[in-house]
């Protein structure tokens, strides 16, 4: 199962592929259990400045959990827990990577696979791309952990729409709701996902994780501590800092080192 899910580092940008094309790369459960160990195994590389989310193919990013798939493994309550458990360490496992993520959305990107496109910081996709959670169609319905990553995504109106209907959206509609943030022709996506991660590993990548971070944390809407609030200068003792400023006044690109 471990070519279910790829891992490919290029530089200082690491991409997990959803490796299953045969099947639209829909996920089984032993996929969501490497998927979730390729997650935590990236956010611990200190030398991947992004990370880019995406499956395998033309055709789609996921249409979700494979349904040939429940009659084994989710078909009463108990089997149905053991598979979330599974399902819901891995959402945490994705949601927990400190560096920028950016999914590249092509085709199909529904239920399952729209919760780890919906977990990246920003998701790119192509004009043909299809979007939505048809679960009730099959008298299925998406846990806590799965929901959030559902409402975070488009909020809780929207979530209730998207779930209700089973609608399957367009990229204009799905971009309206907040599913993504850009949508560009069906042969541009690639190339787009890999600028933008580019650009982003261009930047210092403290910086970056501290703003994931910060933006997170101001979202708890609670008030912050005084060393929270201090970290918000810590930039000002880093390597990094004097390398931006220096290569900024001479008129130089910055070579950041990540300290």
């Amino acid at each position: 199962m471990s070519d279910a899910i790829l891992f490919r580092q290029e530089g200082p940008i690491g991409t997990i592929t959803l490796n299953r094309p045969e099947k639209l790369n829909a996920l089984t459960k032993p996929m969501w259990k490497r998927l979730g160990e390729v997650a935590r195994g990236v956010a611990a590389k200190d030398d991947v400045r992004c990370v880019i989310l995406r499956g395998a193919g033309d055709q789609a990013f996921a249409p979700g959990n494979d349904i040939p798939e429940f009659p084994t493994e989710r078909s009463n309550v108990e089997q149905a827990k053991a598979y979330g458990a599974i399902m819901h360490s891995t959402i945490e496992a994705i949601w927990a990577i400190p560096q920028p993520v950016v999914a590249m959305i092509k085709g199909i990107c529904v239920g399952g696979g729209l919760e780890i496109a919906g977990l990246a910081d920003i998701r790119i996709c192509g004009v043909s791309s299809r979007f939505g959670a048809p679960i009730n169609r099959l008298g299925l319905v998406m846990a806590y952990a799965e929901i959030k990553c559902l409402v975070d995504l488009v909020g809780a109106p929207n979530a209730l729409e998207v779930l209700f209907e089973g609608r399957i959206i367009g990229a204009e509609e799905a971009k309206a709701k907040g599913m993504v943030h850009r949508i560009v022709p069906d042969a541009d996506v690639e190339a787009e996902a890999l600028a933008t991660a580019q650009r982003i590993a261009d930047g210092a990548p403290l910086v970056a994780r501290w703003h994931k971070k910060f933006i997170r944390r101001l979202g708890q809407g609670t008030p912050l501590s005084q060393s929270e609030i201090d970290e918000g200068f810590a930039c000002f003792g880093t390597e990094d800092f004097q390398i931006g400023y220096k290569a900024f006044l001479a008129k130089q690109k910055p070579e950041f080192v990540g300290r």
